[in-house]
């Protein structure tokens, strides 16, 4: 009887413990590089110590979201000196975002200066409200769309040798450093079939390039800047990541991607090496449009 009852016992403790673990489904799970699991102190502890974090984000990926404004919550609560930038803002709104920041422009106002994203609301705004509350520097770091556009429309780089002179203070300084056999701009390539060839590859450079060049340009000693963009722009260590190098050899640079897997417990082998740390989001997350 006893053996029987401790049987039964083991059972019923296997049974429960499995429904417990139905009940808590994983929304996401961090990896290093490597592909070992890793916890989010371990993030929040390395990141306290970089000069340049990227955030790659899914623009539509809620989990993307909720973790940028976890780390920069914690951060703050931390004392890092902290700045904040974001692809989603084009360098020659800065104005309209120190207004915003400093309380001297409507809300309705900004969001027509600004040029917000449709998912700003959500996605954004409690971001760049945090900032304002805390008085935390938040920078526009990326090239005003019409430039990039004629890159790509008009016959390359040389598409902006025609701009007024104080236009040139929204993008990165021309030259800038190009390689087009770097492995995420020959996937563009790949991607489109050909179709916009290297003038498209040009025009994502020069987003990367102008990204890197604000970071930087903003970037004070004993700082963390905090920089959101799409993981495209930050994945493999390319992108803004190589520009960083390119302008600044020894700073110092992290790296978040964020992607969708099935399985949370294990690092698919595609996304090894893809960035310092991995956000594995379940692939049934809801997206926010």
């Amino acid at each position: 009887m006893t053996r029987l009852f401790h049987l039964g016992l083991m059972l019923v403790l296997i049974l429960n413990t499995a429904n417990i673990q139905a009940q808590h489904k994983k929304a996401y799970t961090i990896f290093s590089q490597t592909g070992e699991p890793i916890t989010y102190q371990q993030v929040l502890d390395s990141v306290s110590k970089t000069d340049v974090l990227l955030f790659g984000e899914f623009h539509n990926n809620p989990i993307s979201h909720w973790l940028q404004f976890e780390l920069v919550s914690d951060l703050k609560t931390n004392n890092i000196n902290l700045i904040l930038g974001a692809e989603m803002f084009e360098t020659d709104t800065q104005k309209a975002l120190d207004l915003y920041l400093s309380d001297s422009l409507s809300e309705s106002k900004f969001r027509k200066e600004a040029r917000v994203w449709s998912n700003y609301t959500t996605d954004y705004k409690p971001v760049l409200d945090f900032a304002k509350e805390t008085s935390t520097p938040f920078i526009a770091t990326n090239i005003p769309r019409p430039y990039a556009t004629s890159i790509y429309k008009n016959g390359g780089f040389s598409a902006l040798d025609s701009l007024d002179q104080n236009e040139y203070d929204f993008i990165a300084p021309l030259p800038i450093p190009f390689d087009i056999e770097l492995a995420s701009y020959q996937n563009m390539l790949d991607m489109m079939g050909g179709h916009g060839g290297e003038d498209l590859v040009k025009a994502q450079a020069i987003k990367d390039a102008t990204m890197a060049h604000f970071i930087l340009k903003n970037l004070s000693p004993n700082q963390v800047f905090f920089h959101l963009n799409g993981s495209y722009h930050s994945n493999d260590f390319e992108g803004i990541y190589w520009y960083l190098k390119q302008y600044q050899k020894d700073i110092d640079i992290l790296t978040i991607s964020t992607v969708e897997q099935k399985d949370l417990e294990t690092l698919e082998d595609e996304h090894l090496d893809k960035a310092s740390f991995i956000v594995v989001v379940n692939q049934n997350m809801t997206k926010t449009y």
